[in-house]
């Protein structure tokens, strides 16, 4: 059967032409849906599934291990191939894993009526899927010269083990938000972990048009291991402290440490006018917003006058949406072979997600049911947005005759007057997290 006139559910449908089609798309849509869902809840009184814990636990379920898990999954099976240069994963085991997100989804959501049964299948899917992706990713990263990008399989490894802690506290009856704050911290490490790579591409590509424009030469930019280890430590250490004493000074000083390795991740950023051009200070936004939402959690630990959920929104509206979307965005139109420059939606999506983020945080102070309203709001026009504008990119056949994973060709080389500078690709970093 011709991919034109293939079923969606056929391997020869484009949209299994490469892992994180599939994925991404699923990422899309439970951006909107989700969020949609959660704000018709909050405005309108619309019902939600009934799941141990209730309301709230379910719209952070979904978000950190329904929306989040899927943006990871199409980034990590898509990136390791390329980092480690091992062939692309096949249409087969991706669409188990695809099989098994559908089934945590389903899972969950009946456990309001069959709680052990519903529990124990979502606990197997979720868990079978991350473990799938661990599976499929460990030979690869570990005979990887040098294990360069093995803190991807041990941040896999702590997601696992702290959603299956959730799954074990709600099987209990025990509640299982701790569970859930943790999840934040264990995606906030991985989101450093992969924006060090990614970074090492737009970075060093802005830094090369810049040459290409001036003649004039620059240092590469480099993702520091120093930095990048300082700033997982003290997020780890904020993680742990507020699962073991929630709330305590300790977690206070903790968190304003985590703010403070996240503005330190910056200072590798700094390269002058090359930082100034899109892609760059797109990402660059993203730890921007990750010191903002720790600041906030620690001052708000010390008694400054509002609750410390205002930055922890800033982090899941702010960090985690605005990481996923760029990260769709990168990733899904290189690997379509699509230039992703000359796309002015979007910054105007980035800009209705930090805009929701601020909403929402500042709903603790301000006027809470409408800025929440409000956040959701531009959180899922964010999202439909990109949707619009790129499902039909996976859903249909590659246009440029590549491969199914295949990147845009490398771009033409600077003049002689001033000479190309490395890219510093993730092959480039010789110390791993």
């Amino acid at each position: 059967m011709s991919a034109a006139r293939a079923v969606p559910w056929s391997p020869a449908h484009p949209l299994w032409l490469c892992p994180f089609r599939p994925f991404f798309m699923l990422a899309l849509v439970a951006g909107w849906a989700l969020m949609g869902l959660w704000g018709g809840f909050l405005l309108l009184g619309w019902p939600l599934p009934a799941v141990p814990g209730g309301p709230f636990v379910w719209h952070a379920h979904e978000l950190l291990l329904g929306f989040a898990l899927a943006g990871a999954a199409g980034f990590v099976l898509t990136s390791v191939p390329e980092f480690t240069r091992t062939p692309a994963f096949g249409a087969r085991p991706v669409r188990v894993l695809v099989g098994l997100w559908l089934a945590g989804r389903l899972g969950f959501w009946y456990s309001g009526w069959w709680p052990l049964v519903g529990l124990a299948v979502a606990a197997l899917a979720q868990l079978g899927l991350i473990g799938g992706l661990m599976g499929l990713l460990a030979p690869r990263l570990l005979r990887d010269p040098g294990r360069r990008h093995v803190a991807f399989l041990w941040a896999l490894a702590l997601l696992a083990f702290v959603a299956a802690g959730f799954y074990v506290d709600a099987l209990r009856g025990v509640a299982p938000t701790r569970w859930l704050h943790a999840l934040v911290g264990v995606w906030m490490g991985l989101i450093v972990i992969a924006m060090s790579r990614i970074s090492m591409s737009i970075v060093n590509a802005s830094i090369d048009a810049q040459v290409a424009a001036d003649g004039r030469a620059r240092e590469p930019y480099l993702a520091r291991p120093p930095r990048r280890n300082l700033a997982l430590l003290a997020i780890s250490g904020y993680t742990l402290a507020e699962f073991a004493r929630p709330g305590g000074p300790v977690s206070a000083w903790l968190a304003l440490a985590a703010a403070a390795a996240a503005l330190n991740l910056l200072n590798d950023w700094h390269v002058g006018r090359p930082l100034l051009r899109r892609w760059p200070l797109l990402l660059y936004v993203v730890y921007v917003l990750m010191a903002l939402g720790y600041a906030l959690t620690g001052l708000a630990l010390l008694g400054g006058g509002f609750s410390p959920n205002a930055g922890l929104h800033v982090l899941t509206t702010g960090v985690l949406g605005l990481n996923v979307y760029l990260v769709i965005a990168i990733a899904g139109y290189t690997h379509s072979g699509l230039e992703k420059s000359g796309r002015p939606w979007v910054p105007w999506g980035a800009a209705l997600l930090v805009a929701a983020a601020l909403a929402r945080a500042s709903a603790y102070a301000l006027a809470p049911a409408a800025l929440m309203g409000v956040a959701a709001a531009l959180w899922c026009a964010a999202f439909a947005l990109q949707s619009m504008r790129m499902l039909p990119v996976f859903w249909r056949p590659r246009a440029d005759g590549g491969g199914g994973c295949d990147g845009l060709p490398p771009p033409r080389p600077a003049p002689a007057s001033a000479p190309r500078q490395s890219t510093c690709a993730p092959e480039a970093l010789t110390t791993d997290s």
